[in-house]
């Protein structure tokens, strides 16, 4: 083997380790994770402001408020009822809402939730909204609005 040297190993260059990986570009699951990141954000962002559960979280602030405040059964019964009809037009639009009165409002109400305000329990609630002296449920009154505005407990 005519002009080959026989220690041809001690010719090769020094073995030496690749350089480390950097860190951009990024791994294909990383892009991934952070698509994913921001997807889920983006959700968070559109669920807390839509406009149907800020409506609900004011109207359930509202009613908190009513719970813990007048001892008095007509008092408490024209807020519960103004608050309801706030509600159900902001939600479901003047043009369904508005004209409703009397029976035709409390099926409304039990018709979208209020299924406590069914009866004698509604009847006596919009009673005593406009002045008539009732006997107050007022823990049947509250369940029923409660249910009304989608709180389901």
């Amino acid at each position: 083997m005519g002009g080959m040297n026989a220690d041809w190993l001690s010719q090769l260059a020094p073995a030496h380790a690749p350089p480390p990986p950097g860190w951009w570009p990024l791994a294909p699951g990383w892009w991934g994770l952070a698509l994913l990141l921001g997807l889920v954000a983006a959700a968070g962002v559109y669920w807390y402001r839509r406009p149907a559960g800020r409506l609900r979280r004011v109207a359930l602030r509202e009613l908190k408020r009513l719970e813990s405040g007048p001892n008095d059964a007509a008092r408490l019964a024209g807020e519960l009822e103004h608050l309801m009809r706030r509600y159900a037009i902001a939600v479901h639009g003047r043009e369904t809402v508005a004209h409703l009165s009397g029976s035709a409002w409390l099926d409304f109400v039990v018709a979208h939730g209020g299924r406590d305000l069914a009866g004698d329990a509604g009847q006596a609630l919009l009673r005593a909204a406009y002045g008539s002296r009732v006997s107050a449920d007022r823990a049947r009154w509250l369940k029923g609005v409660r249910g009304f505005l989608g709180v389901r407990r």
